[in-house]
């Protein structure tokens, strides 16, 4: 007897207030938690030449204190309580998050909309975590194996002009260069009711819900939203743009990069699936290429990043063993990728990893507050929250045609960007 696939429906309570803000309420009293998620919309792909890294600035400074909160008061309030609070930002967005006995969200929602309303942005404040950033770069990108491997993809994969040819974290000379006064303007600019999100998941009710969040930030003044320009889809790469990285590193690596149509296209789908297909896990074409058949990398793997603006990223990357180097990697994942295009997916190989999509995607959505984050993301992005409870669907609709026909158009051999990384020889 065939399975029946599950069906994921969750509820959803949305309104508007009159400010701008949207709130949407996923009510689930199945544990007594609250899940607060505030997106805001703006990332690095907002920022204006020389001066970027802005939006990740910003992510730091929102901790450093309002009108009624002192500096790193934030976190510490939540964690009292039993809560837990952190931020993030992208290319696409900004997104705050608390998750806290429910008995706590009056304080969680006070927290947040005290900083939307009075966030302390001064000298002192920006100094401060301009060098907390730069630290973090020189942690996290400059001190780390290949630690930069995203700064020379999205170097090499877009035009220095695009809004996604910079990396989120942003270039030091930027940051440096940044005034009080720019702070100030991004802040007015971005951060106001009308270009955020708020939702809230877990053990409220959601007239109540609502309620609240008018309460603690219905009195923020409305402003216009940002007029962000529309970016156009970007062509297929050509001629193999390519760079290669002597560093201490563990081995030898290739990375490489397609461009991909944006994430809220049937074609963005179907090229999760292709690159899910050559290598994501131990049953990919590039797992059992170069890991197991070849013997050739310690690991192989394949994946996409979604974008709205216009293009996204796709990437494969392997990492060698000893005495073999970054051009074999790349020859070989690109023979991987043209036998795909040549002979297409199986049906055994689109069904498995749609059922892995499936798994991962239920497996988000049990918790509180990556739900919370996809209604937050969807509503912010695609203007639909709703759309969430539609993703199995949409993944289940794409065929193996599908599949092929995108691989095709858009995962080319001659389509691609490449950085190698050479171990450097004592």
């Amino acid at each position: 007897m065939a399975l029946m696939a599950p069906v994921v429906h969750y509820p959803l309570h949305q309104a508007t207030l009159d400010n701008g803000l949207r709130v949407i309420v996923n009510p689930d009293p199945s544990v007594p938690v609250v899940a607060v998620n505030l997106w805001y919309d703006v990332g690095s792909r907002d920022e204006r030449p020389g001066r970027t890294g802005l939006a990740h600035l910003f992510e730091h400074l929102m901790f450093e204190g309002s009108a009624n909160v002192t500096s790193g008061e934030h976190l510490a309030t939540v964690q009292s309580v039993g809560g837990s609070a952190n931020a993030t930002t992208w290319f696409d967005r900004t997104n705050y998050f608390e998750t806290v006995p429910t008995g706590a969200l009056d304080l969680a929602l006070w927290l947040e909309a005290d900083r939307l309303a009075s966030l302390q942005v001064t000298q002192h404040n920006l100094d401060n975590q301009r060098d907390v950033v730069m630290e973090e770069k020189r942690q996290r990108y400059d001190n780390v194996p290949y630690g930069d491997v995203m700064l020379h993809l999205v170097q090499l994969t877009f035009p220095a002009d695009h809004p996604y040819g910079h990396p989120t974290i942003g270039s030091m000379d930027d940051l440096a260069a940044a005034t009080l006064d720019d702070a100030k303007a991004f802040f007015a600019t971005h951060y106001a009711p009308g270009n955020a999100v708020l939702t809230l998941v877990g053990d409220i009710d959601p007239t109540d819900g609502i309620a609240r969040a008018n309460s603690f930030f219905g009195g923020l003044a409305a402003s216009s939203r940002p007029v962000r320009e529309v970016t156009a889809p970007l062509p297929p790469l050509t001629g193999v743009p390519r760079r290669e990285v002597t560093a201490t590193v563990p081995a030898d690596a290739a990375y490489l990069s397609w461009r991909l149509p944006a994430s809220d296209t049937p074609a963005f789908d179907a090229l999760e699936l292709a690159l899910a297909a050559l290598g994501d896990g131990q049953t990919s074409r590039l797992h059992r290429r170069l890991v197991r058949n070849d013997q050739i990398a310690e690991g192989a793997g394949a994946s996409t990043t979604g974008l709205i603006g216009g293009t996204s990223l796709g990437f494969a990357s392997a990492r060698a063993l000893p005495g073999v180097t970054g051009a074999q990697l790349e020859d070989a994942i690109v023979d991987e990728f043209e036998r795909f295009i040549a002979d297409g997916p199986t049906t055994a190989e689109v069904d498995r990893v749609k059922a892995q999509y499936e798994r991962e995607w239920l497996g988000e959505l049990a918790r509180f507050d990556n739900r919370a984050d996809l209604f937050s993301s969807y509503a912010t992005l695609q203007g639909d929250p709703e759309a969430v409870n539609r993703r199995l669907d949409e993944i289940r609709a794409v065929t193996i045609d599908d599949v092929a026909a995108a691989a095709s158009d858009w995962l080319a051999a001659d389509q691609r960007a490449v950085v190698t990384y050479h171990r450097e020889r004592a």
